[in-house]
Parts: structure tokens; sequence; C-alpha cells
């Protein structure tokens, strides 16, 4: 069941957030896969990826302040929470709930576009980042002065569409030397690519990244707040 958002009237504005939604689920997905976590969905992005599947979190969404996003994360009861959209860091305000749920003692990651910049994003988060590939229709967005910021407590995540996307795909990691940043995970894109495919052609190029398919989507297929 979804959160409700509280009454923030009272709420500083310069205190709130616009959250879509606040659940609790498995992580499906990164280095925490598998984990009960709370993932905390922030309303916006300013990309239009194809193969984009929160299209409902580009608009709508609630004023939540943050001590009001905090006690709900906390009934939940679990450590991983997970800061999600859309593209949270479009809320500038996004910077202060991250420092805040890691003052609570939560386990934090932020799913990121990778189009915004990654430097105020409190260093005891763990910043996924998804670079776009050329099928996404958005690679013109990626930020590469973000790659030299991250470090062995991030992640970079492609979600790959096409044999094309791949080959892309594989020179940016061993052009940027991605692996020796941090982890690096490939993913299918679930319409357009087989896994089995991407699975056969990291294998035979030996490539150093860690292959990935969304739990959450093999359990509940695309219910939202799954």
């Amino acid at each position: 069941m979804h959160a409700v958002a509280p009454d923030a009237t009272a709420a500083s504005t310069a205190d709130r957030l616009r959250i879509t939604e606040i659940f609790l689920s498995l992580q499906g997905e990164a280095r925490d896969a598998g984990w009960p976590t709370v993932f905390v969905r922030l309303t916006g992005c300013p990309l239009r990826c194809g193969y984009c599947d929160t299209t409902y979190a580009f608009h709508g969404g609630e004023w939540w302040s943050i001590d009001g996003i905090l006690a709900e994360v906390a009934r939940h009861g679990v450590r991983h929470v997970c800061v999600t959209g859309g593209e949270p860091l479009a809320q500038k305000r996004c910077l202060g709930l991250l420092s805040r749920l890691c003052d609570a003692g939560h386990v934090v990651s932020l799913e990121t576009s990778g189009a915004i910049d990654i430097a105020g994003v409190d260093a005891r988060v763990s910043r996924v980042l998804d670079v776009k590939t050329p099928a996404s229709g958005e690679v013109a967005r990626n930020r590469w002065e973000n790659i030299p910021l991250l470090t062995p407590h991030d992640q970079v995540k492609f979600v790959v569409c096409s044999r094309a996307d791949y080959e892309w795909a594989r020179e940016v990691v061993h052009a940027r030397a991605l692996h020796a940043r941090c982890d690096v995970l490939f993913s299918p894109s679930k319409s357009e690519l087989s896994p089995t495919d991407l699975a056969d052609w990291i294998v035979a190029d030996r490539l150093p990244v860690k292959f990935q398919m969304q739990l959450h989507k093999l359990l509940w297929n695309d219910e939202p707040g799954r």
C-alpha cells in the first residue's frame, strides 16, 4: 500500500519535496538486490528515455516535508532506502533528504540518470549512475563530468537495447575504465533485448561487468509500487 502524504501546509517551502510514492519492496537491482528496501520516488524528470518504466512519475505527486518522509521511511522498519524517480536530483532539496536519511542510520542508494551533477551528493550514499545508451534517445544528456567523481562506493548502470547499444556501452566501459572505478552493471531492456543474448555477449567478451535482471519485474511484472 502506498503512503498518503501528511499535511505539509505547515512545513517550510524550503523543506518540501514532491513525492510520487513511498513503498516497501525488495530491491530489484544493483548491489543491494534482494534486500527489503523502502523506495522514495520523487516526482519529475527532464529526460524521456524510450524504455522508461516509470512515466507515471513525470507529473503529479504530493508535497511532503523532509521530516514527514523520514517518519514514513522509519515506519516500515527496514535499514535500506532507495531514493529514485523520475530523476530525484532534479529537485535540489533531494540532497538534504539524502543526508538526513544517512544521519538516521539508513543504508542509502540514489538512482540517477547521470544528466545532473552528482558532486553535492552525500559521500555516504551509493550513487547508481544510469549511463544513457544511444537507443535510449537521451545519449546526448550524459554528463561525462560525473565519471571522475565516482568511487568504489558507487555503481554505473547501462540499460542495453540492442547489439549496437552493447558495443557502444562496451567501448565506454573500456575507454573510461569504468570497471576500475566502481561496479558496472549491464541490464537488458525488457521489451527490446533477450537477456540470454546480452549474457552471451558479456561472457564471449569477458567484459568486466555484472549482468543483472530486474528482480522486482520477475516477481511482480510492471506493477507500480512493487
